[in-house]
């Protein structure tokens, strides 16, 4: 069974709800015969420049912001994911590319899981090359080729943009989102239980 994850790496409902899935995953009976692939969705595709989260936030909320990312922090750090609160929001266009040279050579699970815990909990940049070549090529991609989709704007850009075309044809408007084997998907950061009996009816279907 194949389960896609359409999911933004600066999204923390994302990370949490990535964590609730897996966990989902680890106690389901046919876990080992079950796929997951990281789908691009991009928050905010026609954002330039980078800007901390809390100035983001703070234009977007206004004074309920610094309470909001508080609570969120706690649902991520319930769910035993560390989470930082000086981190930066920028475009994430290239990270996703990246993603898809990870499926490519069959790394992108640990490629993902990185980029995140680099993100929300060490509050490294993802937005210059230098770092997000560090990142990744810790998790196992190699520099060169990292390096040759960075500097090639059309490298993996159709395949990213080929999983934000099916996500809209899907209706999809917010991420996480899972599509499970194509007949079931489910919407959100979900509790465990959740995602545990949607992987328990899509594997019946």
């Amino acid at each position: 069974m194949q389960v896609e994850f359409w999911a933004d790496v600066i999204c923390p409902w994302c990370y949490i709800g990535k964590a609730r899935f897996e966990k989902a995953l680890a106690a389901f009976e046919h876990r080992a015969e079950v796929t997951v692939v990281h789908r691009a969705f991009e928050l905010d595709p026609s954002r330039e420049g980078v800007e901390s989260v809390q100035d983001m936030l703070a234009a977007k909320f206004g004074p309920r912001a610094a309470e909001m990312e508080d609570s969120v922090a706690r649902l991520a750090r319930d769910e035993g994911l560390e989470y930082r609160l000086d981190r930066e929001v920028g475009n994430t266009f290239d990270v996703h590319r990246v993603l898809h040279l990870a499926e490519e050579k069959g790394v992108q699970p640990q490629v993902l899981d990185a980029v995140l815990r680099a993100n929300f909990g060490q509050a490294r940049s993802l937005f210059t090359a230098e770092s997000l070549t560090e990142i990744v090529v810790e998790a196992g991609l190699e520099g060169a080729d990292v390096k040759a989709v960075l500097e090639d704007p059309a490298a993996y850009a159709e395949a990213v943009r080929a999983d934000e075309q099916r996500a809209r044809e899907l209706g999809v408007s917010g991420v996480p989102f899972v599509a499970l084997d194509g007949r079931l998907a489910v919407a959100g950061a979900q509790p465990v239980e959740l995602f545990g009996r949607a992987l328990t009816q899509a594997w019946e279907a």
